[in-house]
């Protein structure tokens, strides 16, 4: 298994370097990620619950590891983040059958039933 710590603090650290060389860069992902909070639509916990689903569902390891600290820091459950976790195993097995009917289409243009 990973050292999720050790992976959190390497990260960052290349992270900073990449905002050295292109500050612009690291200053608009931090925009884009500080936004949510700005509506006060949702809790933090709620958000950061969302963002392990997300995590997941685009094989995000940093995500994974910056996400689970803010969620536990939010008070986020083992329970919960299971139940996050099960949307984002769902929403993966849902697009898996999406994309099957679009392979059955892409037959069916390739090679009409007769």
């Amino acid at each position: 298994m990973m050292d999720w710590l050790q992976y959190r603090k390497e990260l960052t650290g290349r992270i900073g370097e990449i905002g050295k060389l292109s500050p612009d860069t690291l200053a608009g992902y931090q925009t884009l990620s500080k936004a949510g909070a700005k509506t006060g639509q949702l809790d933090a916990k709620t958000r950061e619950l969302i963002a392990l689903a997300v995590a997941v569902t685009t094989r995000c390891d940093g995500c994974i590891t910056v996400h689970t600290g803010e969620a536990l820091k939010h008070g986020a459950s083992r329970e919960e983040v299971a139940e996050a976790l099960g949307v984002a195993v769902a929403l993966n097995a849902g697009a898996a059958m999406v994309y099957s009917a679009r392979v059955m289409d892409a037959m069916n243009q390739h090679a009409p039933a007769a």
